[in-house]
């Protein structure tokens, strides 16, 4: 039995080449798409800094975790490791899990946590424990089951978006959505239609992915943001801005705070 340290130990595998660029890294455009990680996640809270000190700096930790992911993501795609398969999918559930503990809306909460975000938490933390260890069992099915949970995420927002009238709110789920939809397509198309891709020289369906799930990552954290001040911040004037600059055709968003209290 090989050790988990050892390169291509991990059962999976993505469409590049293994070991066409260098002789140290098994995957090099999934290794070094992951970039675009360590570029957002700092941004991010550094613009989010006025909201994670006015609602909640777990705020830092959900960017925090985001970043690991992605150095772990280069750990996996540079060595193609059983470890680095499985920190990579274990940090994505404790991203996913923080972002649930802080932003889900109460009125999605199980009943029997009585709408305490302190009850939810610790029930989330319970559950993330519990499933840290399941990761072990089935390793193959780790991924489809991540993305599992990214079709719940789908269902909230698309709850969200049909509860208000906020143009902003709309405008950011929409392209959210759009991106997670083009993300999600390439990570399908990686696995089921490798062949083509290899026939065509063009596997790197995965890195793409990469690149634009760390995109996705502003829009959806700051979605949840969004929606979260509808209901916990409704003294708060809370606006939807993008960086550098609103007039730009891209740019990264995130919330404002304003100081006039809304009416309610």
């Amino acid at each position: 039995m090989p050790s988990i340290f050892a390169y291509q130990s991990s059962e999976v595998d993505w469409c590049e080449g293994n070991f066409q660029h260098s002789a140290l890294v098994a995957e090099f455009y999934n290794t070094f798409s992951n970039v675009t990680f360590f570029i957002f996640g700092p941004l991010m809270m550094f613009l989010m800094h006025p909201y994670a000190q006015k609602r909640t700096r777990f705020t830092y930790v959900t960017c925090m975790l985001f970043m690991v992911i992605g150095m772990f993501s280069m750990y996996f795609h540079m060595t193609l490791s059983f470890l680095g398969q499985l920190l990579d999918e274990i940090s994505i559930l404790w991203f996913l899990a923080s972002g649930y503990s802080i932003w889900l809306p109460r009125c999605y909460f199980p009943a029997f946590v009585n709408r305490s975000r302190n009850q939810f938490t610790s029930f989330v933390f319970i559950t993330t424990v519990v499933s840290t260890f399941l990761t072990f069992l089935k390793p193959t099915v780790n991924a489809y089951a991540l993305n599992c949970i990214g079709l719940h995420i789908l269902y909230i927002v698309f709850k969200e978006y049909k509860k208000t009238s906020n143009k902003d709110i709309q405008h950011v789920i929409k392209v959210s959505v759009v991106f997670w939809l083009l993300a999600i397509t390439s990570w399908i198309s990686d696995r089921v239609l490798c062949s083509f891709w290899q026939r065509i020289h063009f596997p790197y369906l995965h890195s793409i992915w990469h690149v634009l799930i760390s995109f996705t990552f502003p829009y959806i954290m700051v979605t949840m943001a969004m929606v979260d001040a509808r209901y916990e911040m409704t003294k708060e004037t809370v606006r939807l801005r993008y960086w550098p600059r609103d007039s730009w055709p891209v740019g990264l968003p995130y919330v404002e705070l304003g100081e006039d209290a809304k009416d309610c």
